[in-house]
């Protein structure tokens, strides 16, 4: 449940849109299928559940970001690596100017075409 949606209002959305297309929903870990004919008690568990799901999730953030905020002190976390070096954007930027496809580029780089867009957005 907790993978389906972000957040509480996001799973009744989801749940409620796909119960109208008369799709019946079954979470298995949580042993509930919501449909169009659901009982009141199973509108109160998806309210349930979906709330301690939402609630664990912003635990699990609350303590990723002291775990980082502490790494940062201590000096071990510097981020994500980037995807690219400089010289390998300086190459990209030459092969999408001689009219090589971004595409085509992202691929000789080993990299996704949304991460080429990202750095190419940068300024020089």
């Amino acid at each position: 449940m907790d993978r389906l949606a972000r957040s509480l209002i996001d799973l009744h959305r989801l749940v409620d849109e796909l119960t109208s297309q008369d799709i019946s929903v079954k979470f298995l870990k949580e042993g509930q299928t919501y449909s169009l004919n659901s009982t009141p008690i199973a509108k109160l568990m998806l309210g349930l559940l979906g709330s301690v799901a939402e609630f664990e999730r912003s635990i699990i953030r609350e303590r990723q970001a002291e775990g980082i905020a502490r790494a940062k002190a201590r000096g071990v976390y510097h981020g994500r690596a980037k995807a690219l070096s400089d010289e390998q954007l300086a190459q990209a930027r030459e092969w999408v100017d001689v009219g090589i496809p971004k595409a085509e580029v992202a691929r000789r780089l080993g990299i996704g075409r949304t991460t080429l867009y990202s750095y190419l957005k940068q300024e020089k």
